[in-house]
């Protein structure tokens, strides 16, 4: 088997994997309640702290040459 052809058959399981657990969660109501909330958690950390790490980033660059 090349390494082509392993990377492809990887990415083909993982693939199905992913899916496969997606259904699961999508079906099965406390798994869907409990993504919810990972999601919802995840974005009200991660957003924030995007946003206020672009503005300071900004803010440097935005300083006049001395």
């Amino acid at each position: 088997m090349t390494e082509t052809t392993a990377r492809t058959v990887a990415n083909a399981l993982l693939a199905t994997a992913g899916i496969a657990a997606a259904y699961v969660v999508v079906t099965t109501p406390p798994l869907r309640r409990l993504a919810a909330r990972a999601a919802r958690a995840w974005l009200g950390a991660s957003v924030p702290g995007y946003l206020l790490q672009q503005t300071r980033r900004a803010w440097v660059e935005s300083r006049q040459p001395a």
